[in-house]
């Protein structure tokens, strides 16, 4: 991992990454650079339940779309190169935010990322994935992604989760991967699975919506018009 790329999430959330810890989820996937076809959501049937949300396909309306998917934390280069994605079409195209439908896929071991700074506290996830703060000295206790997060530079703002899903973008979570985020609450607070699970969504970050898998997340945008990239 370099040097420049460490600096940078340093800049983003007060921190730099040394190295990943992995996560009980399926492993790495490679997809085509875009779906051969482009249909639109509704060529698919409706849910047979409400147990998965996949409303948010009827956003993927714009001129361009494309899916980051982000398999690793990678010092938080998926949504980085999300939001550059539409900076840089503006510039050289003049296309307007509206215009652009970015969707971010987090899952493996960057599932971590989808959680809030008390989750980060709380489980110490900055020692187990050895992410330090900006100081070098003491482990992260704030997700570098989340708009809370300390020691954030002026105009870094922009590449935070919550202002991306302000901003219209949608952010996926991998359902698999979710399951050992729910593992240190049923540890922590004796509770069952699905108890664990229901718990740890509450510190979820609000608007991000699980999938089943990442691998469902990623295929799906695809379906839904997506150009796609391995972003990390």
């Amino acid at each position: 991992m370099s040097n420049p790329r460490r600096r940078f999430l340093g800049w983003l959330g007060g921190a730099s990454l040394a190295g990943v810890a992995g996560t009980p989820s399926i492993a790495h996937a490679i997809f085509p650079a875009r779906p051969t076809s482009s249909p639109t959501p509704n060529d698919h049937p409706e849910p047979v339940s409400e147990t998965w949300d996949v409303s948010w396909t009827a956003r993927v309306t714009g001129k361009y779309k494309a899916v980051f998917d982000s398999p690793d934390m990678s010092d938080g280069a998926a949504l980085v190169r999300a939001v550059a994605w539409c900076d840089q079409y503006k510039e050289v195209y003049g296309a307007e935010r509206t215009e652009m439908s970015p969707v971010l896929v987090l899952r493996h071991s960057a599932i971590d990322l989808v959680m809030t700074d008390d989750y980060w506290a709380r489980f110490e996830i900055g020692k187990s994935h050895k992410l330090r703060d900006a100081n070098g000295k003491k482990w992260a206790r704030a997700n570098p992604l989340s708009a809370r997060s300390a020691g954030s530079a002026a105009g870094a703002t922009k590449y935070k989760l919550e202002t991306f899903l302000e901003s219209g973008g949608i952010v996926l979570a991998c359902g698999w991967a979710f399951r050992f985020v729910s593992s240190h609450y049923r540890k922590a607070e004796s509770l069952d699975a699905a108890a664990a699970m229901a718990r740890a969504r509450q510190d979820l970050i609000p608007g991000i919506i699980m999938q089943p898998n990442g691998i469902f997340a990623a295929l799906r945008a695809q379906e839904a018009g997506c150009a796609y990239i391995m972003a990390s």
